[in-house]
């Protein structure tokens, strides 16, 4: 497995890779890497020939106060990993690699970045947009894998490939879950033992949502008064936003139609929480 830490040796690799006439699967990631990241090289392995990831905690998406600084980054188990799951490279650059000097070009994806989280993360989502298209002119990957979990994230990205015109596909996956239906993220290293036996409340309330709608209820209001009832259960969960929006653009809807996004944020302690489903109103 190459391990490259400059964006010449990166280059050089895909170089090599493609001349050889073999296609490029990417996964972009902050490192702390967990089975949702696996599931993503899997998918990558899948899909394309050769699979890069990118382990790099981008500064630029931390607003203050956040958890930059103690981000987790245990960057040998994280090679560790990789090399488990076949994966051809690993890009693990500085930041001063990846930002040598003042950063005045961003880019800001508008619309889809300020709804849901873009409310309470301002500056986030144009840190995302900016380090992704960084990534991906550094990689030059023919294919980018990233989780159903950052919904947000996610439809930003699809939208700056578009209409950037990017030859880049954009492929989504699953969230992966907990047993007990927690999503699978990095931070959930950081709640505390109490917390993690609450934290699956939110999916719960996604659950109760699904159920809901599938039996025709079409009144948002009314399923986001169910959800917040089952969240109301856990006390310590602090409910940042409730939202049931359009799936493509993010935006919220009247009443329940098509394909329908439903997302939850909320902080355990310190540890602020998402999560989201996607449920097809016009799936009976």
């Amino acid at each position: 497995m190459q391990v490259a830490t400059t964006i010449a040796e990166i280059r050089a690799w895909v170089r090599k890779t493609h001349a050889a006439g073999k296609t490029v699967g990417f996964v972009p990631t902050m490192g702390a890497l967990h089975v949702g990241h696996v599931s993503l090289m899997q998918a990558a392995a899948e899909r394309c020939d050769s699979v890069v990831v990118s382990i790099f905690v981008n500064p630029t998406q931390f607003g203050p106060g956040e958890d930059f600084e103690k981000y987790p980054r245990p960057f040998e188990k994280d090679l560790a990993i990789c090399a488990q799951h076949g994966v051809d490279a690993v890009f693990a650059p500085s930041r001063g690699e990846m930002y040598p000097r003042e950063n005045l070009t961003w880019v800001t994806v508008e619309k889809v970045s300020e709804p849901l989280c873009g409310r309470f993360r301002p500056g986030h989502f144009r840190g995302v947009a900016t380090v992704c298209m960084k990534l991906f002119n550094i990689v030059g990957a023919d294919a980018a894998f990233f989780g159903q979990k950052d919904a947000q994230q996610v439809a930003v990205i699809q939208r700056m490939v578009a209409d950037l015109n990017m030859p880049l596909e954009i492929v989504v996956c699953p969230t992966v879950r907990e047993p007990d239906g927690l999503a699978v993220s990095s931070r959930n290293q950081y709640l505390s033992p109490q917390a993690r036996k609450e934290a699956p409340v939110i999916y719960r309330s996604l659950q109760r949502s699904a159920e809901l709608i599938r039996g025709g209820e079409t009144a948002v209001a009314r399923i986001a008064e169910q959800m917040w009832e089952i969240l109301g259960q856990v006390p310590a969960l602090q409910v940042e936003y409730v939202s049931l929006v359009d799936a493509g653009s993010l935006e919220d809807l009247p009443q329940v139609r098509g394909k329908v996004l439903v997302a939850v944020a909320g902080r355990l302690g310190s540890t602020r929480l998402i999560d989201n489903i996607v449920v097809d109103a016009t799936a009976k």
